[in-house]
């Protein structure tokens, strides 16, 4: 009974997370480790998490660590930890530049979860698969994560919905099939809407803006993102994005002298992102030059 009491007064380690500020989240969840040590299960689950703070974080060799903890300690009854930490191993593994070992380990966990019907897992593995495949392989990965999520009743693996259709958008953008991907990202801030995320919604609204950019509906898509930028200074915050979106559609629109205010804070803003700059910094460069 030791296990199940404890339990009861641990909290639900999903609702701990800012995915925003993985530092924070480390040390929430480091400080409950003491807590949930009489509970196996918990506790690994709990390092798992850590370890995904950490590689958030680009501490890749700290995460490897953690998960090697979490390895060291797993049983055959730790179904759920298990599939945690191959989830988490695989996260690791492609964040720092190895999606192909990645791939295995997202695959051992769709494996697992889709077996156990653990199906917040099983979604959350398909979505990984779908990430490191090739494009055909990408979209067919995500057609049966969103299938799975659709047909849930439970609210939280149908959370999946919104991103997995962001998730097809950027595909078919990817493939410059820019109707599609707009179809998919409308269908994603539907989702977002219902689901009153002020912040995705935000978000699925600037990948509707964009891709209307790239089908020529410059104007509106210009319309579109000044109204995003208003919403994002009533919160006091900035947004790169925005910003270098709204720069793009006042180039297009020969508005060159008004663009560059814009280049200018988006070059400010993006800078400072060390994935952006190690990943694209042409992208950034060419900001620069604009603003």
């Amino acid at each position: 009974m030791k296990n199940s009491e404890q339990s009861e007064t641990l909290p639900d380690i999903d609702s701990l997370w800012d995915y925003q500020n993985p530092t924070e989240s480390e040390v929430r969840f480091k400080e409950l480790l003491s807590r949930a040590s009489a509970n196996s299960e918990y506790y690994l689950q709990l390092l798992t998490q850590i370890a995904r703070a950490q590689g958030l974080q680009g501490k890749y060799s700290v995460a490897h660590k953690t998960l090697d903890g979490v390895l060291e300690r797993l049983t055959e009854r730790d179904v759920v930890a298990r599939t945690r930490y191959l989830l988490e191993r695989g996260r690791v593994l492609n964040s720092s530049g190895r999606p192909n070992d990645g791939r295995t380990c997202f695959v051992q966990a769709w494996e697992i979860a889709s077996s156990a019907r653990l199906d917040f897992y099983a979604v959350d593995a398909a979505h990984m698969i779908a990430i490191v495949e090739n494009v055909e392989n990408r979209i067919a990965w995500n057609y049966r994560a969103l299938e799975m999520a659709s047909a849930s009743k439970d609210p939280r693996i149908r959370r999946w919905i919104g991103g997995l259709y962001n998730n097809l958008g950027w595909t078919y953008f990817d493939r410059q099939n820019y109707q599609k991907a707009l179809e998919l990202f409308q269908k994603a801030l539907a989702v977002r809407d219902e689901q009153q995320d002020l912040r995705e919604i935000r978000i699925a609204k600037w990948c509707v803006a964009k891709t209307m950019r790239y089908l020529n509906q410059v104007a509106d898509a210009l319309d579109l993102q000044l109204a995003l930028l208003s919403e994002w200074e009533q919160t006091g915050a900035k947004s790169g994005y925005v910003y270098e979106e709204i720069g793009e559609c006042m180039l297009t629109l020969g508005r060159q002298d008004k663009s560059k205010k814009f280049f200018a804070l988006a070059y400010k803003e993006l800078s400072r992102d060390l994935w952006l700059a190690e990943h694209e910094g042409g992208r950034l460069e060419r900001l620069r030059e604009l603003g």
